[in-house]
C-alpha cells in the first residue's frame, strides 16, 4: 500500500470525526429491540476487501475499532473469539465522496449600507456589479458506518452512521482522538430504546 494511499485514508477517518459539524444517524430493526438489549459479547467482521484503499486499510481498520472497542467495553460489551459464539458481529465502512456547494450572495444584502453602494443610484447605475454572484466550494465528505449484524440470524439489526467535512493533514494523535469523539456519537443511541 502507497503512502498516499495511507495518508489519505487517515485523512478520512481523522477529520470524519471532527467535533464540530459530525452528522449522526441511527437505524434498527423494531422487531430486534428485545435482542439487542440482552447482547453482552461481540466479535469483529473481516475488512472488506478490494475495496478503496484510502479507507480500508490497517491503519484506519485499527483506528476505528481501537475507539469502538473501548466505547462498548466502558458500557460493559466483551469482545471475544468468533469461535467463542459472541452475541453479535461488528462491521465497518467507509467512504470519501465529492461534494459541491454553491452558494448564491445577492449584492444588495449583507454589508453596510453606504449611498455610493445604493443598488437605485450607486455602481449598478454606472455598470457597477450589483447583482447576485455565486460562490462555489469543492470539497471531500467522509463517512463512517458501524453494522452490528446478529450471531445467530446473519441479520443486519443496527446501524450507526457519522457524516463531515474532510480536513486536511490531521496528526495521528488528534485523529484517534476525533475518531473516538465520532464513534461516542454514533453508538450514544446503541442499543435503541423501545
Amino acid at each position: 500500500m502507497s503512502l498516499s494511499s495511507r495518508l489519505a485514508g487517515a485523512v478520512l477517518v481523522s477529520a470524519l470525526a471532527a467535533c464540530s459539524g459530525i452528522q449522526t444517524r441511527t437505524n434498527f430493526d423494531p422487531g430486534a429491540v428485545q435482542a439487542l438489549e440482552s447482547y453482552r459479547t461481540y466479535s469483529w467482521l473481516p475488512m472488506k476487501e478490494g475495496a478503496d484503499t484510502r479507507v480500508y486499510n490497517s491503519i484506519i481498520q485499527s483506528r476505528v475499532r481501537l475507539a469502538v472497542d473501548r466505547e462498548l467495553a466502558e458500557r460493559g460489551y466483551r469482545l471475544v473469539d468468533e469461535n467463542q459464539k459472541p452475541d453479535f458481529k461488528l462491521g465497518w465502512h467507509g467512504a470519501i465522496d465529492k461534494r459541491v456547494e454553491v452558494d448564491v450572495i445577492n449584492r444588495f444584502y449583507g454589508y453596510k449600507w453606504d449611498p455610493w453602494y445604493d443598488p437605485f443610484f450607486g455602481p449598478v447605475a454606472y455598470g457597477g456589479a450589483g447583482g447576485p454572484t455565486a460562490s462555489v466550494r469543492e470539497y471531500r465528505e467522509g463517512t463512517l458506518i458501524l453494522d452490528v449484524v446478529d450471531s445467530k440470524s446473519n441479520n443486519l439489526v443496527w446501524r450507526g452512521t457519522a457524516e463531515t467535512t474532510l480536513a486536511d493533514n490531521m496528526s495521528a494523535k488528534k485523529s484517534q482522538k476525533l475518531i473516538d469523539h465520532a464513534v461516542e456519537k454514533i453508538l450514544k443511541d446503541f442499543p435503541p430504546e423501545k
